[in-house]
This record gives C-alpha cells, structure tokens and sequence, in this order.
C-alpha cells in the first residue's frame, strides 16, 4: 500500500487495462470509509496491487480472492459480513465486486478518454449495486505569477501528484497587459494568480474568467481584492462573474509565509475538485 496521490484515482483501470490485472470496485459503503464510492484496486497475476483502499488487510484479502479467478462476484467485507473473523477498522461495511478478467478493451478506451481529459465511465458487471465507474481527468493546476508563493505551490502541487504548469513572470513567459497565450484550460483545471504587482493581473483574469476552471483564486489581501473587483467591474465584468474569482484561497485567511499560503490554497483546490466527483458522496454519508 503506497501513498496516495492525485494521480491514482486511475492507476488501477489502468493496470487493469494493459492486461493480466482483476480489477477490484467498491461498489457500496456502509457507514464510514476512507475511499470513495467506486474506489479501485488491480490486482496482479502475482499477487502485488496497482491502486490503494486503505486497509492492508482488505488488500491481502483481496489478492486472495481474486486468485480464486471465476466470474465476476460482489463480496460482503466488515459490517453485515458473513467474515465474523474479518473487520474494517473504521467499523462500516463495504461491498466489493471482485472482477479476475475485466473488460480489457472497455478499461482501453476509458483510459484513452481520460488522457485526452475527457470524463470516462466504465460499465460493470450487473451487481445490484453500482452499475458504472465514472472518471473524471486529473487535478490540472495552472499557477502564474512570481517568487517564493509560486515556487512553493508548484513544489507542493507536484508532490500531491497535480498536473502543474507553471508560468513566473521573471522567466519571461508572461507579458504584462497581455492575456496568456495557447494555455488550454478545461473543467477540471484550476488557475491560480500569485502576483505581487497586482497589475499583472488585470490581462490574466480578465482571460480565465472566460474560460471553464473550475476555480480561479488569486493572492492578496482586503486592500488588492477591493481593487481587483473595481477594476473587472469597470471592464465590463458582472459581480457574478467577478465572485468567481476566489481571494483568499483556501481555509488560511491570513498568511504571510509562502508555505502556509500554498498550503491554504492547495487545501481549498482540493476540496472543491473532491467536490465536483461524481463519486464523491455514498450511502451513510
């Protein structure tokens, strides 16, 4: 079991797509658990797993089961289990549908679907419970601006395992007055703004809020956000469009250390990705 990351939530279609791997569903929950509804683990040929479900002794249990091959099948684990030796440590229940040989050219075309970020679905095996497993693209995170708030968001986002592009200003790549050239941007993508000179902003929102991110945040403090909004309201931007914009971003109002600031931000960029997944809510939330 490895640590999790951004990138996960399609490492086991994956695995399960190239070939050799069952593929493993969390296709109900009972009470609490740690992963979401739909949550995937594939499991090798020789017995190693591709994906995470948060609990060791699920995955060993797993890997046995599917060793066992046969069609595809939905077992009982922790709370309601006919297992009395085998419980979740967070005391719910969980229904896992236990496929030894997957749908190989339907995992495929799932995949293709996500790298050209596109939401995907894959149909499962009639079960009662969950009928398909939807996707979503990766967290893509567009950061532009400048100095340490940059550098330590990017660092932060990367290690989380978010798609980042980023743009500093002191490398050039960025022309004040003028909007940011053939970045593309889609609902799965936020834009964040990290200027000093807020001035630099004026070009650059004025752009992301024509596009889909699903958020747009942008740094400052009560004096900059007041004239941040007079100067979109003055280019002709609705307050409802403007209200897009989130300032601060995150839970941390005040900061004035780089780190804290890129945490506060990833932490709000987080939540309202996990927000917008189809999976995002089950049974005894």
């Amino acid at each position: 079991m490895s640590a999790h990351s951004f990138a996960d939530d399609h490492a086991a279609l994956r695995a399960a797509a190239a070939g050799g791997a069952g593929l493993c569903t969390v296709v109900g929950i009972d009470g609490s658990f740690s992963r979401r509804l739909g949550a995937q683990l594939a499991v090798h040929p020789d017995g190693s797993v591709t994906g995470s479900l948060a609990d060791g002794c699920l995955e060993a249990e797993l890997a046995r089961e599917m060793a066992l091959g046969g069609a595809p099948r939905v077992l009982r684990y922790g709370a309601g289990s006919s297992q009395i030796d085998f419980r979740l440590p967070c005391g719910g229940g969980l229904d896992v549908l236990v496929d030894p040989s997957p749908d190989r050219l339907a995992c495929q075309a799932a995949v293709d679907r996500l790298d050209q970020r596109q939401e995907a679905r894959l149909d499962l095996p009639e079960s009662g419970f969950l009928d398909r497993r939807r996707y979503v693209p990766q967290l893509r995170l567009l950061l532009l601006g400048e100095g340490p708030e940059l550098a330590a968001t990017a660092h932060l986002a990367q290690a989380a395992g978010m798609a980042v592009e980023s743009h500093d200003k002191a490398a050039g790549g960025l022309a004040l007055g003028q909007p940011p050239a053939q970045l593309g941007v889609d609902r799965w993508t936020a834009i964040v703004l990290l200027f000093h000179d807020h001035e630099w902003e004026r070009a650059i929102l004025s752009w992301a809020l024509t596009t889909p991110a699903f958020l747009i945040g942008a740094q400052g403090g009560a004096p900059a956000r007041a004239a941040r909004q007079a100067m979109l309201v003055a280019m002709g931007f609705a307050h409802a469009q403007v209200a897009r914009i989130a300032s601060p971003i995150g839970p941390v109002l005040h900061s004035r250390e780089p780190l804290a600031l890129a945490l506060s931000a990833l932490a709000g960029i987080a939540g309202e990705y996990e927000r917008r997944h189809p999976h995002h809510r089950h049974r005894g939330d």
